[in-house]
């Protein structure tokens, strides 16, 4: 294997060095343990090939897994090191996507500063962590790669000594030594607090240092476009940014989050909020040691002093110290304490900030003080650094948002009212436009269908209710502001929308006045599958047309002192996908973003959509500053949430520099578009629409008549490993929303990783090529227009990008081989001889529109895919072997192999998904 290596090495370079490095030291830790047989097996570096034996078997597939993720970590050291690298020797513009670029683009474009520094102010862009089951590794084996990570960046350091790399290396296979011992995959299924402890990680250790430094890199690049920098100089004036999560919050179709895992997700963040905010309250108070008489500073910072004191009635510190003094009293009033083993917990004294709105108007009391007695560079740079925090993480870190099915939320519903309105509930019940009538005439009044949850026959209308009654206690103690939006899920039409509503009345959420019913938090419809896309025009149209959205919508622009009306409004990626294929999901996405920002304009409100992303291809991802790019201009208003999830969060952020970066492409590329679209730069491109419109026609049909041919289920269930999958312990989230052995009824999770394993990736590819030859065989002078469009259209080529992307990770000769787990012949030939021929059909056709092959085009990707193609064929081997073994444990009853043979299996699993750098 040593060959491919050095020729990497030498065609790519430093990374692959890095990479020989963590492999030799990982060596050596293994022939100090013992292992030097296994040791002679690392792919890469080694010359044998691995032996699978049942001896080695399970020791063998973690050292690929900590192989793969090796490789995983010189590659993103090398992008980061790459990019400082050309903007040390060709400028700060030179890396696509990032502040400098976009400040230099907008200027080639003819904007004015000014332009410029108004639209930073209006932009608001909201990352939303998930609890989605797709991080195939342990918290404890991610903490030890992040510390691994920072051992590689170290070595950069030219200053070190030889002797001081001596002992980088050291702590670098003290780490491979845990990780060699430490087993990556989950036997047991996590808890959601183990969910919610992974991602804590990233709202208390990354993202409050991450958003200082992305806060100077704007300035930064700011300056070097030749900007005013007063324009930039308080970070009031940045764009907005906040952050949403879903663990604790997220219920569709997962039984363990209750009601009171909701109330200790809301109480844990709040925690760890207030915990940081006094932490950064201590590190501002050290830099405010200023020796001055209180008499000489402004009146209206000595009144705030004494009433603070009146308030906190405590003895006072520093008293030649006022502007510490004031830090003093600020901490007093934070509502937290310390425990007696020195912790810290809740406890909210009548004295106490009830909001964080109170702590930024006497952060705001001091800023002036210190500029107005001449220290301005500490209000704008130290007390600002506070206030800028305070206004991303408040009180609770992470807006929690609560998403529920709408089939569960309607059945909830109809049990409630059959327990209070028994004699109602026939008529309800006896047709959908009985229904929907009825939810209409309820929206009419503002009282409860019943007075106690006890009374109520089901558990699930139960732990609705009490799930909406914890919100609106939060609230009560609290704010809202922790509390992000009511998503749900499989939104077919407007009712099931309203029926939220009631259940906000049903906890005493909702108020009610001469305009009607008014709820305080926002509805949000998630529109999934490409059926639902096309309606969701006339669904949204019915939604903001009626009394108490409007009413809602109002109340919610109120309170929080908004500009205008939002309605914010979800996109599925990943179940779209799963239904109709690449071509179909990305146009129908698209489409539906425009035609639902018309509705919206009619209304006079403006929309934030909310793009519900996965890691791979098939669930939409793709590079942050090309997908932003790819939406359609007139929709993009400065506003955005974006879902990350799985091994996508720990990929993109997982320490200070890479989140900054990818946060950067996000908020930069953000505020390119949105002027873009206020300079009216282009309008919907009609060729595109009406090109794209047949494509998305074709390969949809194409992709049904694959996934609905009598075989294809009997295939998919043999030739991929998703029985395995299934039984996998990587997350809370059952595989299927209702355990219903069905197509339908899979998650698009499991759906893409078991087709990410066994390398087929259909649901980005198939349909493609046959779609673009009869394009090119029927209609000529239009895909003579479509090789036009690659050159020249953002969106396009974001999507023939993502697919040129899979076909490269697609590789025949392993289809075929998990293709020889299908025992029934007719079923293998039939969907096997399918997938081949439009595979072939497709690379030809991308050769045809992109008229180079990968290597030209995209060297790097190509190298990379080709190292790890050559480590993953004995590992695909291994997994089809023990595919067949475990199940025919399964079908014999052999208990103690069958579980022996699970557990090999799962590792399998997790070293190929550490290879393809992603599971679903």
């Amino acid at each position: 294997m040593k060959s491919l290596l050095e020729e990497v090495k030498s065609s790519v370079g430093k990374p692959y060095a890095d990479l020989e490095f963590l492999l030799e030291c990982f060596s050596e830790v293994l022939v100090e343990n013992n292992e030097a047989a296994l040791a002679a097996q690392i792919p890469w570096i080694s010359e044998s090939e691995p032996r699978f034996d049942d001896e080695n078997a399970q020791k063998l597939l973690h050292l690929f897994s900590i192989s793969f993720q090796l490789l995983n970590l010189s590659e993103v050291n090398g992008a980061v090191q790459n990019r400082r690298a050309r903007q040390e020797n060709s400028g700060l513009e030179s890396v696509s996507g990032m502040w400098a670029d976009i400040f230099n683009d907008l200027k080639l474009k003819g904007l004015r500063e000014e332009s410029i520094a108004e639209c930073l102010r209006q932009v608001h862009a909201e990352p939303v962590l998930t609890a989605h089951p797709t991080e195939a590794k342990r918290p404890v084996v991610l903490a030890l790669y992040r510390q691994l990570y920072l051992l590689l960046v170290k070595r950069e350091n030219s200053m070190y000594t030889s002797y001081e790399q001596e002992e980088i290396k050291y702590d670098i296979k003290q780490i491979l030594h845990k990780l060699w011992f430490i087993g990556e995959i989950f036997i047991e299924k996590p808890a959601v607090e183990s969910e919610l402890e992974n991602v804590l990680y990233y709202f208390h250790k990354v993202f409050p240092e991450m958003i200082h430094y992305l806060d100077y890199k704007l300035k930064q690049a700011w300056e070097k476009a030749g900007f005013n920098p007063q324009l930039v100089e308080d970070t009031e004036n940045f764009p907005v940014l906040s952050f949403g999560n879903w663990v604790g919050g997220d219920r569709d179709g997962h039984p363990l989050v209750s009601f009171d895992v909701t109330r200790k997700t809301l109480e844990i963040f709040r925690l760890h909020a207030l915990s940081l905010l006094k932490s950064m309250l201590n590190e501002l108070s050290d830099k405010l040691s200023i020796y001055c008489n209180i008499d000489s500073l402004p009146s209206y910072f000595i009144e705030r002093m004494d009433e603070l004191y009146g308030e906190m009635d405590i003895a006072s510190d520093n008293p030649d110290e006022p502007f510490k003094k004031y830090i003093q009293f600020i901490k007093e009033k934070l509502p937290i304490t310390e425990n007696a083993s020195g912790g810290i917990k809740l406890q909210d004294a009548v004295s106490s900030y009830s909001n964080s709105d109170e702590l930024q108007a006497d952060l705001l009391v001091l800023k002036k003080a210190l500029i107005d007695y001449g220290a301005r560079s500490i209000a704008v740079s130290d007390v600002q650094k506070v206030l800028r925090h305070l206004k991303v993480f408040g009180f609770h870190l992470a807006l929690l948002d609560v998403r529920q099915n709408s089939r569960y939320y309607e059945q909830a519903l109809l049990d409630i009212v059959k327990s209070s309105l028994p004699a109602k509930f026939e008529s309800v019940v006896k047709s959908r436009s009985a229904y929907e009538m009825f939810i209409k005439e309820e929206l009419e009044h503002n009282r409860p269908f019943i007075s106690r949850t006890d009374l109520l026959q089901s558990e699930k209308a139960r732990e609705v209710v009490k799930t909406f009654r914890t919100l609106g206690k939060h609230i009560r103690d609290y704010s809202g502001k922790s509390l992000g939006s009511l998503i749900v899920s499989m939104t077919r039409n407007a009712t099931d929308l309203f029926t939220v509503y009631l259940f906000m009345r049903e906890a005493g959420l909702s108020h009610f006045d001469s305009r009607g019913l008014a709820c305080p938090l926002p509805v949000v419809p998630l529109f999934e599958t490409i059926d639902d896309l096309k309606k969701s025009p006339q669904v949204l149209d019915e939604f903001l047309s009626h009394r108490v959205t409007r009413n809602s919508l109002e109340y919610i622009r109120e309170k929080k002192k908004l500009p205008r009306l939002i309605q914010d409004i979800m996109i599925g990626y990943s179940d779209s996908n799963k239904d109709g294929g690449i071509l179909a999901s990305t146009w129908y996405l698209y489409e539906a973003q425009v035609k639902l920002s018309e509705v919206a304009r009619k209304h006079g409100v403006q929309v934030r959509f909310f793009h519900g992303k996965g890691g791979t291809i098939s669930r939409g991802a793709g590079p942050t500053h090309w997908f932003l790019k790819s939406l359609p201009l007139s929709t993009t208003n400065g506003l955005i949430r974006m879902t990350e999830q799985g091994e996508t969060i720990e990929r993109k952020y997982a320490n200070k520099v890479n989140a900054a970066y990818n946060m950067e492409l996000l908020v930069a590329g953000l505020v390119r578009q949105t002027l873009l679209n206020k300079a009216g730069a282009a309008g919907e491109n009609t060729l595109r629409a009406e090109l794209f419109s047949y494509l998305a026609n074709e390969s949809f049909e194409a992709f049904k008549t694959l996934t609905g041919h009598p075989s294809f289920i009997s295939f998919y269930e043999h030739a991929t490993p998703i029985d395995a999958i299934e039984s996998s312990k990587i997350g809370s989230r059952p595989a299927r929303r209702t355990g219903k052995r069905t197509l339908a009824d899979l998650r698009a999770i499991p759906w893409v990783f078991s087709w990410t394993q066994s390398r087929m990736h259909i649901s980005s590819w198939y349909g493609v090529g046959s779609t673009l030859q009869k394009l090119k065989t029927e209609h000529p002078e239009k895909y003579i227009q479509l090789k036009k469009l690659v050159k020249t259209d953002d969106f396009v080529r974001y999507v023939l990008t993502n697919i040129d992307t899979s076909l490269a990770a697609t590789d025949e000769n392993i289809m075929k081989l998990y293709a020889g787990l299908v025992e029934d012949a007719k079923v293998r030939e039939e969907i096997l001889a399918l997938l081949l021929r439009e595979l072939a059909l497709t690379r030809e056709a991308m050769l045809g529109l992109l008229e180079s092959p990968p290597e030209e085009r995209r060297r790097n990707h190509y190298y990379s895919t080709r190292l790890r193609a050559e480590a993953l064929l004995p590992l695909h081997r291994q997994q089809v072997n023990l595919l067949k073994r475990w199940r025919v444990a399964q079908k014999t009853g052999e208990n103690g192999n069958h579980e022996l043979l699970l557990h090999n299996l799962l590792r399998s699993i997790n070293a190929i998904a550490n290879a393809m750098g992603t599971t679903g």
